[in-house]
């Protein structure tokens, strides 16, 4: 009999997944609800990549009338990672570590369960955490403003639609597993709750913005073919990963000349 999970708890048990931020309503919910719900919160996870960017462009701006924008963008981005725990940082770390330097897919499922980083995840965070500031300080308002938040925005779809195009492999508690493979509905709702995100980036960057979607569904197609030729499925890292490239793939984009 299927678990019945109220219709307001996805989108915060969404918030939950993603920050740090206090839910104390979801105590209400069994464990087997939120299990449960988790699968219906994955569509809900671009909106609240919105409420991350805005949160970190907020900090930008204000930042930016005190210090020069290198300053800003650090402070921002240290904002960002303390309001999100750090999440996608640490996935990117984890994938680059797993596929970096083993040939093994039970090898790499190992090491994505290992909190420990080692060269390859050190080398691949550090690139992409340098990268993403060098593209937002390239930017100025409000340009930036509409980058971040929509980069914030994009990079969680990207999670979401690796997550409804390879299964979850393995078993235990990671939420790729939990949450299962996203149906086409969900990652259809995904989508129409994404576009407040990136509306603004699009009205300002359509080029800029048309280039990165390009580019991210190259970049999922391609994760979609090596996850399944290395280790047969998806993990919560791996989705990680790719919301953490989808989002510095539109800075990027915005960011080039």
């Amino acid at each position: 009999m299927p678990i019945e999970v109220p219709r307001w708890a996805a989108p915060l048990l969404a918030v939950q997944f993603l920050t740090r931020l206090p839910v104390p309503i979801l105590n209400r919910l069994t464990s087997e609800q939120a299990a449960a719900g988790l699968a219906r919160a994955m569509a809900w996870l671009p909106p609240v990549g919105t409420l991350i960017g805005a949160v970190t462009a907020g900090v930008f701006v204000v930042a930016g009338w005190f210090w020069p924008p290198l300053v800003a963008a650090i402070l921002a981005l240290i904002v960002e990672a303390v309001l999100t725990g750090a999440f996608h940082e640490d996935a990117v770390a984890d994938f680059c570590d797993a596929f970096g330097g083993t040939a093994s897919g039970e090898r790499a499922l190992t090491i994505m369960k290992d909190s420990r980083i080692g060269s390859y995840g050190a080398l691949g965070l550090g690139l992409s955490v340098v990268l993403r500031i060098a593209a937002i300080v390239a930017l100025t308002a409000p340009v930036a403003v509409a980058a971040i938040v929509g980069a914030a925005t994009a990079g969680r779809l990207c999670a979401v639609t690796l997550a409804a195009i390879v299964a979850p492999v393995g078993s235990g508690a990671g939420m790729a597993v939990r949450a299962g493979r996203m149906p086409p509905g969900r990652l259809a709702l995904a989508g129409v709750l994404a576009l407040p995100g990136l509306a603004p980036i699009l009205w300002l960057q359509p080029g800029a913005t048309g280039a990165a979607i390009a580019a991210m569904l190259l970049l999922l197609l391609w994760l979609r073919r090596f996850l399944l030729a290395r280790i047969g499925g998806s993990t919560g890292d791996c989705l990680g990963f790719a919301a953490a490239m989808g989002q510095l793939a539109l800075l990027l984009a915005v960011a080039a000349r």
